[in-house]
């Protein structure tokens, strides 16, 4: 292969469960630069790197296709250690750190320096002490490159979510003989003085020599540090560029071109909701949520009654906390009001029996009882909220019989796939569990349905019977629906309007057939950068 490149992937493909997440990609990267790797959510971008970083998900779901070069010579990385002894680092999306360990402890996990003691002098070097004041020297070393001056023995729980990206880095920057780099959305939970500095640091690194591969959503960094930029579109190369090339404007709409389906009667739609006089159901009034990651820092909006609506933007810009925050799940303040009536925030009662009901993101985190059977997962809020599924007598007991002929019900009216009302949920497919979390929505015979991320991690097919549905919802019942939604493509095929939040705030509502520009624009933060330079 070409020597002039540290890094070669070639034509690399993944399956997970038969659902095609990556094809035939190629990616170049020289040593010492900075590469950015870009595209939506689920454009492959983190599956190619886990690739690279030979993540175990990727080899316990049948391994890749494709070859990997380095530094001119065909490699197989089949572990995280693998891609260690080839000199490449990474700081992930998700944290790596062990909570219950300090700062210097989690920079030098598995690379501990040691010392003789009286014990291991008498019985061999297997009994040595940890160096920690060796180990710490080396981890203030790290942090202060960050420009971090926290203390290098602080645990790492409880820190701010930013410390915590920097320690993870400060990690990277410990091991010495580092090649390649990669940084997978390190500047999503950063404040703009925080990821300045990062940039700093990333800049300073590829004029040490060291190749970064920087992942992110944030367009505006993407031009100021990278030297070439590789878009991907749902798991395919669209195009490879320079990034003197390359425009804010220009990439939004890489990113985010795709055909789109059934939005032609989006317009005639919307305009005869426009048409009906005081028929806004919902409103948001300067909302602000404290939601790690995704805060929301004054959201207002009016939504219309029988509409479907979308809340899109990329990771990290607050699209997430604002069910959540009307749901009550995170610390929130403003106004919400439902059919005319004021809700209590920071209430989850309140919002639940003033006609709202939430399908979680977080579906076997916080949305499902895993160890439970199907049919009580259906009616565990309704029981708790409003009082059904109860027999009337002196102490309220289940009514299991009624529980289980309404999750009989609710199974065939959504087609849940499953062995009866009594299997665990845990052993259902992530599109089921998910269609058993509407279902528990559904019982509670809402007004409004807010959905967040409703095909997160559930396969092509299944994604369409979940959009389906909520469709149904709509056109049937006459159900409200907000949706947010990583996917930009899935908000366009359902909604009636989409509102693209960015930095916490609303950037701009549309409807489904604007341009592919006009939507990368607001999901890049332009308008609101071109309202401040005026």
């Amino acid at each position: 292969m070409d020597t002039k490149f540290l890094l070669q992937m070639r034509n690399i493909s993944k399956e997970y469960f038969g659902n095609r997440v990556l094809k035939e990609v190629n990616l170049d990267v020289k040593e010492g630069e900075i590469h950015a790797l870009i595209g939506e959510n689920g454009a492959g971008k983190s599956t190619l790197m886990n690739i690279l970083f030979g993540m175990p998900v990727i080899h316990s779901t049948g391994g890749f296709e494709g070859e990997i070069f380095f530094k001119g010579k065909k490699v197989e990385i089949k572990t995280p250690k693998d891609a260690m002894d080839l000199e490449i680092g990474m700081v992930h999306q998700e944290f790596m750190l062990l909570p219950g360990f300090s700062v210097t402890e989690n920079i030098k996990l598995n690379r501990e320096k040691t010392k003789h003691n009286l014990i291991s002098r008498l019985f061999g070097s297997k009994l040595k002490s940890l160096d920690f004041k060796s180990m710490r020297k080396d981890a203030r070393i790290a942090l202060d490159t960050l420009g971090l001056s926290i203390d290098e023995m602080l645990p790492i729980a409880g820190l701010p979510v930013g410390y915590m990206q920097f320690v993870e880095i400060a990690r990277e920057l410990d091991k010495k003989n580092i090649k390649l780099l990669v940084f997978d959305e390190p500047t999503a939970v950063l404040t703009e003085v925080e990821a300045e500095t990062l940039i700093n640091t990333m800049k300073m690194l590829a004029d040490k020599g060291i190749s970064i591969l920087f992942i992110t959503h944030r367009l505006e960094e993407v031009l100021k540090v990278s030297n070439n930029i590789t878009v991907l579109r749902d798991g395919e190369v669209v195009s490879s560029l320079p990034a003197k090339d390359a425009t804010v404007e220009k990439l939004a709409e890489l990113m985010v071109g795709r055909k789109i389906e059934r939005v032609s009667s989006k317009r005639k739609r919307i305009d005869e909701l426009n048409k009906k006089a005081g028929n806004t159901i919902l409103k948001i009034e300067g909302l602000k949520v404290e939601m790690p990651g995704e805060r929301v820092r004054g959201v207002t909006l009016e939504i219309k009654k029988g509409e479907i609506f979308g809340l899109g933007g990329l990771a990290g810009q607050g699209k997430i906390g604002i069910a959540n925050g009307i749901m009550g799940l995170y610390p929130g303040e403003g106004k919400i009001i439902v059919n005319n009536k004021e809700i209590q925030l920071n209430n989850t009662a309140s919002a639940l029996k003033n006609g709202l009901a939430f399908v979680s993101e977080d579906r076997r985190g916080t949305g499902l009882l895993l160890d439970q059977p199907i049919d009580l997962n259906i009616a565990i809020t309704a029981i708790q909220c409003q009082n059904k599924f109860l027999r009337k007598s002196l102490i309220n007991l289940a009514d299991r019989r009624s529980i289980t002929n309404h999750a009989l019900k609710m199974i065939e009216e959504l087609d849940i796939r499953c062995t009866g009302p009594h299997q665990l949920v845990r052993r259902l497919s992530g599109g089921n569990q998910q269609k058993v979390c509407i279902a528990r929505a559904l019982t509670l015979e809402p007004d409004i349905l807010l959905v967040s991320e409703p095909t997160r991690g559930i396969d092509v097919g299944a994604k369409k019977l979940v959009l389906d549905l909520l469709v149904k919802l709509n056109r049937e019942k006459g159900m409200t629906i907000v949706i947010t939604s990583s996917e930009l493509g899935e908000l366009r095929s359902i909604c009636d309007r989409i509102a693209i939040i960015y930095n916490g705030k609303v950037e701009g509502i549309l409807t489904p057939d604007a341009s592919d520009k006009e939507f990368g624009l607001l999901m890049a933060g332009e308008k609101s950068r071109r309202r401040e330079v005026s």
